[in-house]
């Protein structure tokens, strides 16, 4: 099976700050990343019928590349973000899982529509370090 693959708004401040939480937790190094706005990321959402252009989700791909391969977004992809963590961010998930979905999507597209102005906005997407750039598959 291949890596998860986060896709994220590269200018977003709340984004990239998920993207360092990931980085710092992800202990067996499981997750690989690429920006939204990048060509790599608009073939799998446009394969998926997702638009390219709507940067107000994260979503993860697993089985990248294969014929099981999927596509879950909003709570849905932050879910099993936690559950891969592990440890204390597995209880994160068992909550995401109990809720209805309709509801945690609402408040997923809540904190959506307002990130930019609470978390901030990049002029351009931020590199990453020297030491996790293998671990963007867009760069």
């Amino acid at each position: 099976m291949s890596n998860p693959i986060l896709l994220y708004d590269g200018v977003c401040g709340l984004c990239n700050r998920l993207v360092q939480f990931m980085l710092r937790r992800d202990r067996h190094e499981i997750f690989r990343f690429a920006a939204l706005q990048s060509a790599f990321a608009a073939r799998i959402l446009t394969r998926h019928g997702a638009s390219p252009t709507d940067l107000d989700t994260v979503y993860v791909v697993v089985n990248f590349g294969e014929p099981a391969e999927k596509l879950m977004s909003r709570s849905e992809a932050m879910g099993y973000v936690f559950e891969q963590l592990g440890g204390v961010w597995r209880v994160a998930a068992l909550v995401l899982s109990g809720l209805p979905p309709a509801l945690c999507d609402w408040g997923y597209n809540l904190v959506a529509r307002n990130r930019y102005r609470i978390f901030g906005q990049y002029d351009s997407c931020p590199l990453p370090s020297a030491e996790t750039r293998s671990r963007f598959l867009d760069l």
